[in-house]
């Protein structure tokens, strides 16, 4: 059975983490800014990045790293992308040699990942001249995953951290994760960065079939502002010590670890979606009757990503109108004139549109429900019977105030 527990990335069997400040943030009110993640033992990795051309140092470097499917830490910073910067992939090697020195591995089993202001030269020798702190605060606890998840923040205003435990091959298996991400985010691979740990057995082929398999239906199904980001990385870590008989190929194990792994980045996903720059409202947007699940898929995220319904909810208006124009461009043929559309929430549902044509509804009643921060838009279409969700949030005066002063 399923089940969400507490932990993050401490949640698994041999994994410590730690957070602290060194300096890369330099602004009074900011905290931590590097964070460490370290298995007990050698893991099976795998990773998924950005699409964007332009590319951060770190995931060069990473999938240099990565060749042989092994690894051992993470170590990852925020503040600055080290993206475009002068002297980028040589800085984000010095992270890994530092803290593989620290650890006593090869720094080829060091991962990397960067965070911030993109084009500015990373201070690394503050990051090298904190790893003793920032080893010597590891720890496999709650806490430690706590410390890790909030140093990896920048505009985010929550920590975005989740775990869970399942039976695999007879054995009590965990996994747990840490991401960050408020803006810029778009993804076209996975997410902004999300780092993932698992105590389960199982294969680099393996674990990397999974995590594609995941962040096409988890992050690849979020939109904040339409921006993909340079530094876009999703790792996943496993050690192996749960026990189970190691997952090789496809089958109910492997079956069982992808329903564990989706389901933790599902909520990872909903939680960045749901703390975008400036939002007060998560959107869930649900598209049914679909011909096929990539086009219930390009359709509900054409509809999240809508500027125009992002800014209805935000003013709580039920123009789903909007809604109808952006499933009109999304690229998807259908017949607008089979297309219903309810806006609900915890307040109720309200029907607005049937068959393509506008209802009269209570207006009161669709303002109530588009008070609420959880809001859904559910769109049925009757071209089929697949279906898709996606998730987003809405635009606000602030995420201009955010996003106009961000770089000074």
């Amino acid at each position: 059975m399923l089940n969400f527990i507490e932990g993050g990335v401490c949640a698994a069997q041999g994994f410590q983490a730690a957070g602290i400040h060194v300096g890369v943030k330099t602004h009074a009110s900011w905290k931590k800014d590097v964070a460490l993640i370290v298995s007990d033992v050698d893991c099976a990795a795998a990773a998924v990045f950005t699409k964007n051309v332009v590319k951060a140092a770190p995931i060069h470097v990473d999938k240099a790293h990565l060749a042989d499917g092994r690894a051992r830490a993470i170590i990852a910073n925020s503040g600055n992308a080290n993206a475009c910067a002068p002297h980028g992939e040589e800085n984000a090697e010095k992270m890994c040699a530092a803290a593989a020195k620290a650890i006593g591995c090869a720094p080829e089993d060091v991962l990397v990942s960067s965070t911030g202001v993109i084009g500015q030269t990373l201070n690394v020798q503050v990051i090298e001249d904190g790893l003793p702190e920032l080893y010597g605060a590891l720890a496999r606890s709650p806490e430690a995953s706590d410390a890790a998840a909030h140093a990896i923040m920048t505009t985010d205003t929550v920590k975005k951290e989740a775990a869970v435990e399942t039976v695999i091959g007879g054995r009590t298996v965990r996994m747990g994760g840490v991401a960050k991400g408020s803006g810029m985010i778009h993804p076209n691979m996975g997410t902004m960065l999300c780092f993932l740990t698992t105590d389960c057995a199982i294969s680099p082929e393996m674990i990397r079939t999974a995590l594609l398999e995941t962040v096409q239906v988890s992050f690849n199904r979020i939109s904040v502002d339409g921006d993909t980001s340079t530094n876009d990385s999703c790792i996943v870590l496993a050690n192996g010590l749960a026990g189970n008989e190691a997952i090789t190929a496809k089958g109910p194990d492997y079956d069982a670890f992808l329903e564990a792994l989706q389901a933790l980045c599902v909520a990872l996903a909903k939680k960045m979606a749901s703390d975008g720059e400036g939002a007060k409202h998560l959107i869930t947007c649900t598209v049914k009757g679909a011909g096929d699940e990539a086009q219930a898929e390009t359709v509900a995220k054409s509809v999240i990503s809508s500027t125009l319904t992002k800014a209805a909810v935000f003013g709580a208006d039920a123009n789903w109108g909007r809604v109808l124009c952006a499933m009109g461009y999304s690229g998807e043929e259908f017949d607008p004139e089979k297309v219903d559309v309810h806006f609900a929430s915890a307040a109720g549902d309200v029907a607005v549109c049937a068959q393509g044509r506008g209802l009269d509804f209570d207006e009161a009643l669709a303002k109530k429900i588009l008070t609420e921060h959880d809001i859904e838009i559910n769109i049925t279409m009757g071209e089929g019977t697949a279906q898709c969700t996606c998730w987003g949030c809405d635009i606000t005066y602030d995420y201009i105030k955010i996003n106009g002063d961000y770089r000074t």
